[in-house]
């Protein structure tokens, strides 16, 4: 029985949510095996060599893999599925773009999410915006796997002594084409990969005013900077900064929530959270059910105060 991690990586380096879906492999059971699927990705390859329970690193290098489209990555996925028990991905949006590909061919219901692996053939994933959790046992013969990565913890990114060998990469299957991409650069650390996050909500009023009120906090704590839905569909902050079941799941070392009532929805993507500090003005904010530290005051004076005090 092996399972097999389509590593995250960006062709140089390998990306933080490979190593939380390495650690699922490792539960299932068996060797772990990492596909390194990219274009002039080599050194990816040797970073991937390094993670700690990895027995072999696949790099497959092909000019139809360097901007990671899903068609293509899923063929080159398909190429060897049939040498692997579980197939693995973080639960990203690349994730979530070929996984489901790869299920559909390979004839398999995908497991989405999982946060537990209680046996090579049984998982755990949330359900009810995380109010509830499902037990999945799956029959199939190779099980695709989507891997919330807030639910593991991160294998260790030196240590291990994997093989690395090479494999044919796949011809470009012409269904789709790369036209451009516009990232977003930001000083701040990047939400899913930030220890620290400060995250507020619509009780902040405009866009100036989150700026004026939380980037203070953030840069003091050097922490990335989240938003509740409530306040990215105002308008108060962008949509990459959101928090939540349809935003980004996280489960940062300490997270701050300022003028944040505490929805099911954003309690979905941050009640892992190791530390949470809610600050608000309402006693009766459900925020403050999962918060370790609550706060009733208002947001205007205390977080200002917070950053003298700091």
């Amino acid at each position: 029985m092996t399972a097999l991690v389509i590593a995250e990586h960006d062709h140089a380096s390998i990306k933080p949510a490979t190593l939380n879906t390495v650690t699922a492999a490792l539960a299932c059971g068996g060797d772990v095996h990492v596909l390194v699927a990219g274009a002039n990705a080599a050194e990816a390859g040797k970073a991937a060599a390094q993670i700690a329970g990895v027995s072999k690193v696949i790099v497959a290098d092909s000019p139809s893999l360097a901007e990671n489209l899903a068609e293509n990555v899923a063929a080159q996925v398909l190429a060897i599925a049939s040498n692997y028990s579980h197939i693995l991905f973080p639960s990203t949006a690349n994730g979530k773009n070929v996984a489901p590909r790869v299920a559909a061919k390979l004839d398999v219901a995908q497991i989405s999410d999982i946060t537990k692996v209680d046996s090579p053939d049984t998982f755990e994933r949330p359900i009810y915006a995380g109010n509830a959790i499902a037990t999945v046992q799956s029959s199939d013969a190779t099980k695709v796997i989507t891997v919330r990565t807030t639910g593991f913890d991160a294998a260790a990114v030196t240590g291990g002594t994997a093989t690395v060998e090479t494999a044919e990469g796949v011809a470009d299957s012409g269904k789709s084409s790369f036209v451009g991409r516009e990232v977003t650069k930001s000083e701040r650390p990047e939400l899913t990969a930030a220890k620290i996050i400060v995250s507020g909500g619509r009780a902040l009023g405009s866009a100036e005013k989150f700026t004026e009120v939380m980037a203070p906090l953030a840069d003091k704590l050097n922490a990335g900077l989240g938003a509740s839905r409530a306040a990215v569909d105002a308008g108060y902050a962008p949509n990459d900064w959101q928090v939540g079941q349809t935003g980004k799941i996280v489960a940062p070392q300490l997270y701050i929530a300022a003028g944040i009532s505490g929805a099911i929805q954003h309690l979905a993507g941050m009640k892992d959270s190791k530390v949470i500090v809610a600050i608000n003005k309402d006693e009766e904010a459900p925020i403050f059910s999962v918060a370790d530290y609550g706060l009733v005051a208002d947001l205007f004076v205390a977080v200002p105060e917070l950053v003298k005090a700091l």
